[in-house]
């Protein structure tokens, strides 16, 4: 247990190298991978060393167990909102000794915007290996990778509209799916599985389960084969034809609404989350009738997540 009262749960991010490929894994299992603030540095630790080893060309980013992630941690025993780190993603202040909205915007522009941000823009191929839950703060996680490769059990949802909140602070949404299946898939709450996130364009290929990591590792290897630098600039183009879509600046703009969301909720309700917590996200979680999870095996899964949720308090 450290001075914080955060207990130490070794390495929440593994690191290791297969050839021209970097696989970063999340390693919270027993927490269906909930993205707290050590693991957030830990993955930036590990994106750092693949980006400087010159070998490294394409890196995948995984998650142990039976799920990618559930999302932000907002409730395990190693939440560690009140914990200071230095920041690498936002020259601001920290958010440790604020209070209010200031306490928030701090951190969530450092920890969540300012780091999916950042891991965006890093110049190697990025692959997401997603299997089970990809819930929230897990959209982000995949989202910042240039390719996705999904198990025919993986499903998505993004519930914080059920919080009064409109999207997780990376919203990519209308750029992932577009804006009329965005809005559903936000007015809704709706989990949907990988055949529907294909179909949108969200996911590049779905595979079963089994053949999740063979996949993930063939496709890599056979961009491994590519210029690296023709790699970098490749990617460095679309994420820029992406930005010229207004990518950027309507997260930009999300984000303060995301951010009047929680004030309102703090000054209306009994906290700035609307009075939701993991139990309450679960219990509400709805899935559309035929989703290609259920009809895959994915019930397993999500009911395995939701039991989580109730817990764990991921989102």
């Amino acid at each position: 247990m450290s001075a914080d009262g955060v207990p130490d749960e070794g390495e929440v991010v593994t690191y290791e190298r297969r050839g021209p490929i970097a696989v970063v894994t999340m390693n919270r299992p027993d927490y269906r991978n909930a993205q707290n603030s050590v693991m957030t540095y830990a993955l930036d630790a590990a994106f750092q060393r693949a980006v400087s080893d010159a070998e490294v060309t394409v890196i995948v980013l995984a998650g142990n167990g039976k799920h990618f992630s559930a999302g932000h941690d907002i409730g395990t025993p190693g939440r560690d909102h009140h914990v200071h780190y230095d920041n690498k993603a936002v020259l601001w202040w920290d958010h440790v000794d604020r209070s209010g909205g200031d306490q928030r915007f701090a951190r969530e522009s450092e920890v969540y915007l300012g780091m999916c941000r950042r891991w965006r823009e890093i110049p190697k191929p990025m692959i997401a290996q997603v299997q089970g839950a990809c819930i929230a703060g897990g959209l982000m996680l995949a989202w910042v990778c240039d390719l996705i490769v999904a198990s025919d059990d993986a499903f998505f949802s993004d519930p914080v509209v059920r919080m009064g909140i409109p999207g997780v602070e990376y919203f990519a949404h209308p750029w992932m799916i577009g804006p009329r299946a965005a809005k559903e898939f936000l007015f809704t709450g709706d989990r949907f599985g990988a055949a529907q996130a294909r179909e949108w364009g969200m996911v590049n290929r779905v595979v079963p389960r089994a053949e999740l990591e063979a996949e993930v590792t063939a496709l890599a290897e056979k961009i491994a084969q590519m210029p690296q630098f023709g790699l970098a600039l490749t990617k460095k183009a679309v994420n820029q034809a992406e930005d010229l879509m207004g990518m950027r600046t309507g997260m930009d703009s999300v984000f303060g609404l995301h951010h009047f969301a929680h004030a309102h909720n703090a000054e209306v309700g009994a906290d700035a989350l609307g009075g939701m917590n993991a139990r309450s996200m679960r219990d509400t979680a709805t899935r559309p009738a035929g989703d290609a999870a259920q009809q895959n095996g994915g019930g397993t899964a999500d009911r395995s997540a939701g039991d989580t949720a109730q817990r764990d308090g991921t989102a």
